[in-house]
């Protein structure tokens, strides 16, 4: 809960994030947007942005020059229906959901873009693939696949990353530094997620 001067001095969430779940972190003494699998936040204030990942990937993106930028999360490599025409049929009505890996880039790196980052200045981190399910599926390994080929496609830098392994990550990042913290956990519970 906020305090009623916590509450007067939360910087405003830009235009379209106002849904994500933000709070005072009393020890990181710091504000905090927690986002979940499927979702993305992008801000130009001094602030964090967290959230837990298994198998999924957080990239997250800032441009340290103009002091923008932003993490998403997602759980699957590639919607195939993306580039379904309209009018079409396709697998599923999921498809432009941020919960695929190439729309959340799309759009993570267009609202940066659109908050004053420019693409040759972006800096990109990876984090998560873990493959915390004892060998039933390769969606962490798909993942680190599809971004470390969508990261050389698109001729983005990539200056940090933190994958594979078999931890579930926390991942704290402050997208106006560019800086990031992780930390491994024994295991993954439902309602660290």
């Amino acid at each position: 809960m906020l305090s009623s001067r916590h509450r007067a001095d939360m910087p405003r969430a830009l235009p379209g994030f106002e849904g994500v779940k933000r709070y005072w972190d009393a020890k990181e003494k710091t504000f905090v947007a927690k986002i979940l699998p499927g979702e993305f936040y992008v801000t130009h204030h001094d602030e964090a942005i967290v959230t837990v990942l298994g198998s999924c990937i957080a990239a997250c993106i800032c441009d340290p020059v103009n002091r923008v930028g932003g993490m998403n999360h997602f759980m699957l490599p590639q919607d195939v229906n993306a580039g379904t025409p309209l009018g079409h049929w396709h697998a599923s009505d999921t498809a432009g959901s941020t919960r695929y890996g190439n729309v959340a880039m799309e759009h993570l790196i267009n609202a940066i873009l659109k908050q004053g980052g420019l693409r040759k200045n972006l800096e990109i981190k990876i984090f998560g693939g873990g493959e915390i399910m004892e060998k039933s599926s390769d969606v962490g390994q798909r993942n680190i696949a599809f971004i470390n080929d969508y990261i050389h496609t698109e001729g983005l830098h990539l200056v940090a990353e933190d994958v594979a392994d078999i931890y579930p990550r926390k991942v704290m990042y402050y997208p106006v530094s560019g800086r990031a913290r992780v930390k491994k956990l024994k295991s993954l519970h439902a309602g660290k997620v």
